[in-house]
């Protein structure tokens, strides 16, 4: 049986090559790490460039999504575990930004493709639905301005509705939303606040198009 053959010492990178090529990958996974983990996932923004991209408020709405679960049913016990939980997970993802390789810098896109603004006063709803084929998913985020807002996030076509998820006095939301068939799927918000209010919704993914009901 023929083996292949190997290669030789010249052929091989050197000791100052593969430090080099280390000290970049390090670098450019500090890089992701504070300019997009922490304010995506936590709301800290060291260096500015997450809150002008749009970042710091996801990481915000994240956090006070978890911090408003803890309160809800949570015993002292339960909450402290919880919060030992996000301790361990917020160390576990910074280790694994600093393993990115700089190829993750490249693909990385922090840019939104739309953004919508409605203002809403008191008791008014409005409707955004994305046209989605069945699969195509949509990443998303949403944030309330000047209160709270009672949302309803679902989908129909095809014959078919889907309720996706729902949410009484919400200051916001983000996630991705994965289209169950073919048709409209987004999202409707009414005001139960008590003065006017502005949702700003940030989509980007498998849509062909956006429809507003206002």
């Amino acid at each position: 049986m023929y083996n292949a053959d190997r290669p030789s010492a010249e052929e091989l990178p050197s000791t100052r090559q593969l430090i080099r090529s280390t000290l970049i990958a390090i670098m450019s996974a500090i890089a992701i790490l504070f300019t997009i983990v922490l304010p995506s996932e936590y709301g800290i923004d060291p260096t500015g460039i997450g809150r002008a991209l749009g970042l710091v408020e996801m990481g915000e709405i994240k956090m006070q999504l978890q911090e408003e679960a803890e309160q809800d049913g949570h015993s002292s016990i339960g909450s402290h575990q919880n919060r030992q939980t996000a301790n361990v997970s917020f160390v576990n993802r910074i280790v694994a930004a600093l393993l990115i390789s700089p190829a993750a810098a490249q693909t990385t896109s922090p840019e939104w493709t739309d953004e919508i603004r409605i203002d809403l006063e008191r008791g008014q709803g409005a409707e955004i639905k994305l046209v989605m084929k069945e699969g195509g998913k949509a990443e998303f985020l949403w944030v309330s301005e000047n209160g709270k807002a009672n949302y309803d996030l679902h989908g129909d076509g095809s014959g078919k509705k889907k309720s996706y998820k729902k949410g009484r006095g919400v200051p916001g939301d983000a996630g991705t939303l994965e289209a169950a068939f073919d048709g409209n799927h987004g999202w409707f918000w009414r005001n139960r606040d008590k003065q006017p209010i502005t949702i700003i919704l940030r989509v980007r993914g498998d849509y062909t198009d956006i429809k507003k009901y206002l």
